[in-house]
Parts: structure tokens; sequence; C-alpha cells
């Protein structure tokens, strides 16, 4: 098997690619919720050549609710109405030929272009979805949803959190680190025959604790894999600037 990228090779990422990103994106109003899931779970429903990424040999799945902002591109005048909407993902971590990066297993969106672009251009399984946002305190965030793609499968989230204290920067090598700081991700077409991975740049999480006041979810049963059980670990996200790359084939 493959080995498993090392501390370095996590840290190298941080390095911003050369030359000129595709688009720029600011995200915010992020929570991150991570269940440890064994990682031959995980491996059967992977592209071919990506391999699960581990954290004490166990796998992370995701569920990660946000809101986008000031989305442009480098090479296309401002579009109307694509600048701003919400995004929920579902996601685990895998690595390919040491390079450590992001795994979706689907992605909702409110904009319906947006959602159409990222099918078209970036090979990622992308949703349309009715997304809302509320903040009725400002430390405390409500988000709902369910998706509306034609011929997709069903699919909902609830989530009501409160926003804690402010942490330190995640040390490299700790949990935090591995389950936040991806700077790539991976996207496949054509049965996973085609590989690409694209590269993404920004600072580091400002990260915050969180208290989950609800969550109710089948997101990740529409992918065939078993319920999410237990406590999620959980990390609030953002403020952040992002700089995206074009896609490269692997």
């Amino acid at each position: 098997m493959p080995t498993s990228p090392t501390l370095a090779d996590r840290l190298a990422l941080r390095e911003r690619p050369a030359g000129r990103p595709l688009m720029y994106q600011d995200w915010g109003d992020l929570l991150f919720m991570h269940w440890p899931v064994p990682a031959e779970v995980i491996q059967p429903h992977l592209p071919p050549r990506l391999q699960v990424d581990t954290y004490d040999g166990m796998a992370w799945l995701a569920i990660v609710p946000f809101r986008m902002w000031d989305v442009r591109s480098r090479v296309t005048p401002p579009v109307p109405g694509v600048r701003e909407f919400l995004e929920l993902n579902v996601r685990t971590y895998v690595h390919l030929d040491g390079v450590p990066g992001v795994c979706f297993f689907s992605l909702d969106a409110t904009n319906a272009l947006a959602v159409w672009a990222a099918r078209t251009f970036f090979h990622l399984p992308y949703f349309r979805a009715q997304l809302t946002l509320e903040r009725p305190t400002p430390e405390r965030l409500h988000y709902t949803g369910h998706r509306v793609h034609n011929g997709a499968p069903h699919a909902h989230f609830s989530a009501t959190w409160h926003l804690g204290e402010v942490l330190p920067p995640s040390e490299p090598g700790s949990l935090a680190f591995f389950l936040t700081e991806r700077y790539c991700l991976y996207a496949a077409c054509e049965k996973g025959q085609r590989l690409y991975r694209g590269r993404i740049s920004h600072d580091p999480w400002p990260l915050r604790s969180v208290e989950l006041l609800n969550f109710e979810s089948d997101l990740v049963e529409g992918h065939g894999l078993p319920p999410v059980v237990g406590e999620p670990v959980l990390h609030a996200g953002g403020p952040l600037h992002v700089s995206l790359w074009a896609l490269q084939r692997v």
C-alpha cells in the first residue's frame, strides 16, 4: 500500500503554488463536523488510485456547512448573482503520490449557475439545494437545507451551534491540523478513470470551539455509507480568503 504522507509533505502544501490562481473566494460561518470511521469502510467508496488518509489509524468523515462570498474568476468579469451563496459538503481525506487532500462525496449549493460550472469544469459532485443560514445572536448559528437537484438522492441537514472561545493555531501533527489544514482537492470523472488534482491556498484556519445544540442529517447515508455515530469533533472556522488553481490531471 502507498506510504501515507509525512508531516513534511503536509507542511509543504502550505506554500503558495506557482502561477496565477483561477478563482478567488471568501469562506466563513463554517462548521467542521468530523467523525472517525474505519479506513476499510471508506476505501471502497473512493475513486481508483486514491488512498484514504488516516490519523492514528482512523479515516475521518466530515459534514461541513459554510457561507461563501466574493466569488470571482480571474479570467471572466463578475457574474451577477453568483458572488455569494451557501454550501454544504460531505468529505473525507485522501492521498495520492504523497500529496494529501480532500475527496468530496457531495457538495450542495444554493446557486444553480455555480453548481453547473463546478460539475462541468471541476468534475465535482455538486447538487442544487435550498439552504438557509440564520444568526439569531452573534454567537449562535442555525443552518438548514434540503437537496432539490433533479434526479439526485434526497438529502436534508439541520444544525444549530454556539461559538465558543478562539482556539490557538492548530499545531502541526495534531488532529486539528490533520482535519482542517487541507490545501488540495481531488476530483474524478468517467467513473474514476480520469483523476484530477486542484490546489488551493489560504492562511491556516482561524478556529473556535463549538457547542453543538442540535443536529439532524441523512447526507452520509445517501452515499451508501453507514450513519455517523457518536459525538463529532467540532471546529468553527473563518473568515478566510481563498485562492484556487485550475485542475491538473494526475
